[in-house]
């Protein structure tokens, strides 16, 4: 099973390795890999306690395309931005799935911290609720811990829009295991 989500699971794919290669460890990563991915996790607003985590593998492709910023990181609560431009489906409205992209990606990096090192989490459920739609601005995701088990991650993340008016509320739930399991 792959996710974009965790760095350095052995003999998976990741976003620093093309498809067939091995994913390696933070600090195996060459020093081109760091500096590739050092503007990435800057520009992405990531804070730069977690530049060793994620420095080999940056932050995925699609959270780069969607132009989520990060503004808060842990375990218990992360949030970030993204903009309704570029994302919006044929009606000129903000895309249900970057509604999605963004719980995912909130949830799932959330889980990741607090699995931490040698462990993984992989996504097994997300479920969505669309309230309100947004065709103009930019949408904030808050991503709060309901649990935070040995095994499993639940998050509630919740998108709003610029004057704070919920837009969608997302579950996740993910898996966490051992990395090599």
């Amino acid at each position: 099973m792959v996710d974009n989500f965790t760095p350095g699971r052995a003999g998976e794919t990741s976003p620093a390795g093309g498809e067939g290669q091995e994913a390696r460890p933070p600090e195996a990563a060459g020093t081109g890999d760091e500096a590739r991915f050092k503007d990435e996790l800057l520009v992405a607003g990531v804070p730069e306690n977690l530049h060793d985590w994620l420095g080999g593998f940056g932050i995925g492709a699609l959270v780069v395309k969607m132009g989520i910023r990060f503004l808060e990181m842990s375990p218990e609560r992360t949030v970030a931005t993204m903009p309704v431009e570029g994302n919006t489906q044929v009606a000129g409205i903000l895309h249900g799935g970057a509604h999605v992209v963004l719980a995912e990606t909130l949830g799932s990096f959330a889980a990741g911290m607090h699995a931490g090192p040698g462990r993984q989490a992989l996504g097994i459920e997300v479920g969505a609720t669309h309230h309100r739609s947004i065709a103009s601005g930019t949408v904030t995701g808050t991503c709060t811990a309901i649990h935070l088990g040995r095994t499993l991650t639940t998050h509630e993340i919740v998108m709003t829009d610029e004057q704070g008016r919920r837009l969608s509320t997302a579950r996740l739930t993910n898996l966490i295991r051992d990395i090599g399991q």
